[in-house]
């Protein structure tokens, strides 16, 4: 038995920071993927651990069956329904992952081998099997990074399950259930849970779902583009500290409360006007041309007022004023303060004059990725 998975990372299109403080935004997925090989071995073969393979890294972890059986039945049974992580067990996992010979330099992976202990032993009991896992998309960059691997485990894990069930032919990449997503993207919730504490629940539902969502207060609402977009994706590989961002930006609303939620107000006109753009259907190529140039200004806009609030850094205006040289419109991404920057590559762009843009980046040390706006959520294959 054998399948694999794979789930989108995302970018947020607008309304970063302005969102915490209730206004609305866009989260899209992307075209770039965390990919999942879970495969359940026959008896014949006689395995008898839970191995976990980073492929990306070049490490393997492995936990014998019959020492996840004994360890577990000293808290509880497994839950038999999809519930939180409770204390006890979150402990214990963590003492199952501490057994591992992890590289200092890798410490931080252990969130990560936490939540898929959790996920596996969850759904698969103590099963012996094996899963491997690689990513095209730089970790801890706000990209998703996280949703994306819960996201795709949780598929993977439940499609080899009754809780899932797939119809028709079962050949070549497949969309789960709307039933069956809802499932999926709960689990990943726990799973983010794990990695991040209280996550707000949009990346694994993008991941999950796919497509473009607006969110605000709680609110998910899924947008169909009528147009592909195509980003470039800067990742400036400036780790930044997403809680001192938005502490940053709270503090600023206290000291001038009018000035910011005027600045808010905009960024919430400004995710409103992109949603429509997006569902308003482009005909012929002026009407593309036309409607790309509408989603360049607002993105524009929003980054003026993102670094108004002082989100922006050093290494996000070197891609600003890169980009800029070539006429084309850009912003940060998520918290700003360094991680990724969207760059819209328009429809009539050369391929000559992207990978132009992209080498003067690259030249400036930064990681160039090209990506499809909107795609499809999680996906799996049998076979």
């Amino acid at each position: 038995m054998e399948v694999r998975s794979r789930a989108p990372g995302k970018i947020i299109l607008a309304g970063e920071h302005a969102v915490v403080h209730g206004s609305t935004a866009i989260a899209a997925a992307i075209d770039l993927y965390t990919h999942v090989l879970f495969r359940l071995p026959p008896p014949s073969e006689n395995q008898v651990s839970v191995e976990l393979e980073l492929k990306d890294m070049g490490l393997v972890f492995s936990w014998p069956s019959q020492r996840l059986e004994e360890a577990f039945s000293t808290i509880d049974t497994l839950p038999p329904i999809l519930q939180p992580c409770s204390e006890d067990r979150l402990e214990l996992i963590l003492s199952l992952v501490k057994e591992k010979s992890i590289p200092e330099d890798k410490l931080w992976l252990s969130s990560g081998i936490c939540a898929f202990l959790y996920l596996y032993t969850s759904i698969h009991g103590y099963k012996p099997a094996t899963v491997a896992i690689t990513s095209e998309l730089p970790l801890g960059s706000g990209l998703g990074s996280s949703a994306s691997f819960c996201v795709a485990l949780a598929s993977a894990f439940l499609s080899l399950t009754t809780a899932v069930s797939v119809n028709g032919e079962r050949s070549g990449w497949l969309t789960l259930s709307a039933s069956n997503l809802d499932l999926v993207n709960k689990w990943a919730f726990e799973g983010e849970k794990i990695l991040h504490g209280k996550p707000s629940g949009i990346d694994n539902t993008v991941s999950t779902l796919g497509s473009l969502i607006m969110f605000k207060s709680g609110e998910l609402t899924q947008l169909q583009s009528t147009t592909p977009l195509r980003m470039l994706i800067t990742n400036t590989k400036v780790t930044r500290n997403t809680k001192a961002l938005v502490a940053g930006v709270a503090e600023k609303a206290s000291r001038h409360p009018g000035v910011i939620h005027a600045i808010f107000t905009a960024i919430d006109f400004i995710s409103k006007e992109l949603a429509t753009i997006i569902e308003t259907p482009a005909i012929g190529d002026i009407s593309i041309r036309a409607r790309e140039k509408l989603i360049e200004e607002l993105m524009e806009m929003n980054q003026g007022l993102l670094q108004i609030i002082k989100v922006s850094h050093d290494s996000i205006e070197k891609v600003l004023q890169t980009t800029a040289k070539y006429k084309l419109a850009s912003k940060l991404t998520g918290a700003g303060g360094g991680g990724c920057v969207l760059t819209l590559l328009p429809t009539s762009i050369s391929n000559t004059v992207v990978e132009k843009v992209v080498a003067e980046l690259e030249a400036l040390g930064f990681q160039c990725l090209k990506a499809e706006v909107g795609g499809n959520g999680v996906q799996v294959c049998f076979g």
